[in-house]
């Protein structure tokens, strides 16, 4: 009996995202293609402040996250982690930017701590008040998510988004986004 049920609740979950997935994937092109406004970032850790201006050049993978209590966050770290080790000597920058979400007033150390935990060696920052968040991603249309990638090129042009959720070594997100990142790395 258990397991029936257990098998109506997987389907039913498959529809919803099956069904959800067009609607997905009109998000992401909403902004694939376009030039991303400067985000406002603060409380720098792993760097000093950068500027997405200032990484002309280079291909900027931007992941926005946020700690405890995010199981996709938490999930999507290590694959974070191996594109930065894998990939900063070939030109790409991964930044992580924290997105408060609990009740508890915010505390830079806090973030700190998280990021430590998450084993974030690459440039991480806040973005308060979920300012750039919203101006990239949440005021362009109906967002499910708020653990949002970008991946934008040399040229500075966002060239691929993971609209929220995780991606984990080996499930399809991931070898999209690896393999988005290893093309654009070819790009001059």
């Amino acid at each position: 009996m258990i397991a029936v049920a257990s098998r109506r609740v997987a389907c039913a979950v498959v529809s919803c995202v099956f069904l959800a997935y067009p609607a997905l994937r009109a998000a992401e092109g909403a902004v694939v293609g376009t030039r991303p406004p400067e985000w406002e970032a603060t409380d720098w850790i792993n760097s000093r402040p950068l500027a997405l201006k200032g990484l002309a050049g280079k291909v900027v993978l931007v992941r926005w996250w946020t700690a405890p209590g995010c199981p996709f966050c938490a999930a999507t770290a290590p694959a974070l982690n191996e594109f930065h080790a894998r990939y900063k000597d070939r030109g790409l920058v991964v930044i992580g930017l924290y997105h408060h979400k609990a009740d508890t007033p915010l505390d830079p150390a806090r973030v700190k701590r998280s990021s430590e935990r998450l084993g974030f060696r690459f440039p991480v920052a806040i973005d308060p008040k979920w300012k750039t968040l919203r101006r990239w991603w949440l005021n362009k249309g109906e967002r499910r998510w708020t653990s949002v990638s970008f991946l934008i090129d040399r040229k500075g042009v966002i060239r691929h988004v993971h609209p929220g959720g995780q991606y984990v070594k080996g499930d399809k997100a991931y070898q999209a986004l690896k393999a988005k990142i290893e093309e654009l790395l070819k790009e001059e």
